[in-house]
């Protein structure tokens, strides 16, 4: 079994990616340890000595001036978990809920927020032996931090609310017994602060959808170029000087992207063969594509900051007897990031349905049939497929109104700016979703523009690319469900098999 240790290195996306997405095994350091404990010792002294330390000694929010006795202090914890479930909605997918705790197990491991080892552990066995809470998708408003959704999560650990275990929703208590689990009897001062208050729903929400958006930027620059064979388009304009006088790194290196899977096509143009410009959509496709790049790479430097941070309130320094009380799991530095990917995503989806829209209007596919059918009028062909994308490209105009700029006061105006970054990051993901459909469908037809030229030799990359496609689904002759072509298309993207079978033929291609 592959196995991620906590501690030994500066964590990245891919490495959410790998415990997520493909089960890896987590464990934590010994250093790493020893700096959790060494920051537990100090939350018990603080006990022990009965200073006035907040969400140590004292309640939460408005209730941070109510001090707490030690005998009090369990009681506070559980109730603070169990007030705090409040999520609604759908539960989140089984990898973001991996990701969320794998990325909480790292934020405590760095020794600042004064969690005993054994609860660690037991969030490493959810995580290990595959029991995922039940976390319902709404009800965070990204501070301080994702007080809702993490608490469901605790739930599980105390053997309360909901999980899943193989697939089937059940009781924690059921599946913690099903997994071999004994659940946490109880919490100790401080930790259900230190189990709630933080970014990492936001933040692993955000860190799968980068990954994806990566994988998506590369999938489209294939899907136009396919549509440029498909439409006989001019690669004059993917020249290097006219990008380089530029500047701009992801319009320079989607230039690259197109020339290389391009490469060897005799379905491409120069300018003056068949006409002097592409319309904007093929010519400027470096500099749209490009500029969502350079918004994806921005957005990955703030994620994997991020990742890496301390964002739970109080925060523990054992080295100078300190406990401060401040705002790092305040979700504006994800926020802003989120609603920047959610607007880089939505304009990926616009350029590919507006290049689909060429691929099947007569008056602007430079010959080919209506609607990409021999026998239009009694086929349809690819119209409604057109529809289909419009309509996601305009839900995407709706979503892409950033969640950030809004804020509502909560706990009596003592929280009185939020981020709704948790917001913005599901959102983010949604237009992913939208978007992926739509250069699906933009893939489809371009194959099957290809199919009606006369002159079908591909370039080295998109071949690649166009046999994949036709190993899964066929030509269009006659109508059929269409469905069923758009799902197992958009399961090439996510699976990344167009990717990597392009990839595997001209080398990686670049974000």
């Amino acid at each position: 079994m592959e196995r991620y240790v906590i501690g030994e290195k500066r964590l990245t996306i891919a490495d959410v990616v790998d415990v997520a997405r493909r089960g890896y095994h987590v464990e934590v350091s010994e250093a790493a340890w020893e700096k959790v404990q060494k920051s537990r010792d100090l939350v018990e002294k603080y006990v022990e000595e009965e200073r006035v330390s907040y969400g140590i000694t004292t309640g939460f929010g408005k209730f941070s001036d109510v001090v707490v006795s030690q005998s009090e202090t369990a009681d506070l914890q559980k109730n603070l978990i169990i007030s705090h479930s409040c999520g609604v909605g759908e539960p989140l997918p089984e990898e973001v809920v991996r990701g969320i705790i794998f990325l909480r197990i790292a934020n405590l491991s760095i020794g600042n927020s004064g969690i005993r080892r054994v609860t660690m552990e037991k969030l490493m066995e959810l995580l290990n032996k595959r029991v995922h809470p039940v976390v319902p998708e709404k009800g965070s408003l990204g501070a301080s931090g994702d007080l809702a959704p993490l608490s469901h999560i605790v739930l599980t650990v105390l053997g309360l609310g909901e999980a899943f275990y193989k697939g089937e929703r059940m009781s924690s208590g059921e599946a913690l017994a099903k997994a071999g689990i004994e659940p946490l009897p109880n919490l100790s001062s401080k930790e259900g602060l230190a189990l709630i208050n933080g970014t990492q729903v936001m933040t692993a929400i955000g860190a799968l959808a980068v990954h994806d958006a990566e994988v998506l930027a590369k999938t489209a620059d294939i899907a136009c170029a396919l549509t440029s064979e498909a439409l006989n388009g001019i690669t004059c304009a993917y020249d290097h000087k006219v990008h380089e006088v530029r500047g701009h790194s992801g319009q320079i290196d989607t230039a690259k992207n197109l020339l290389r899977v391009l490469e060897n096509s005799r379905m491409t143009t120069k300018q003056g063969e068949m006409r002097v410009q592409d319309p904007y959509v093929l010519r400027c496709a470096p500099q749209i594509h490009g500029a969502s790049k350079d918004a994806i790479n921005f957005i990955r430097e703030r994620v994997e900051i991020e990742i890496n941070a301390v964002t739970d309130n109080p925060l523990i320094f054992p080295d100078e007897d300190q406990v401060i009380s401040g705002g790092n799991f305040h979700g504006q530095p994800m926020a802003l990031p989120m609603d920047f990917l959610a607007i880089a995503l939505s304009e990926i989806g616009n350029v590919s349905e507006r290049r689909l829209e060429r691929l099947v209007n007569p008056a602007l596919s430079n010959g080919l049939p209506a609607f990409l059918t021999k026998r239009g009028g009694v086929n349809s062909g690819y119209m409604i497929v057109q529809y289909s994308a419009a309509s996601l490209v305009s839900e995407n105009k709706v979503l892409a109104h950033p969640a950030s700029v809004d804020s509502i006061p909560s706990s009596a105006n003592q929280e009185d700016h939020v981020s709704m970054g948790t917001i913005a990051a599901r959102k983010a993901r949604e237009i992913l979703e939208n978007s992926k459909k739509v250069v699906a469908m933009e893939i489809m037809a371009a194959c099957q523009g290809v199919d009606l030229r006369e002159e079908r030799t591909l370039g080295r990359g998109s071949e690649q690319a166009y046999n994949v496609v036709r190993e899964h689904i066929a030509r269009l002759e006659d109508d059929r469900v269409m469905y069923y072509d758009i799902n197992k298309v958009e399961g090439l993207i996510s699976s990344e098999e167009i990717l990597n079978r392009v990839q595997g033929e001209i080398g990686e291609l670049k974000i």
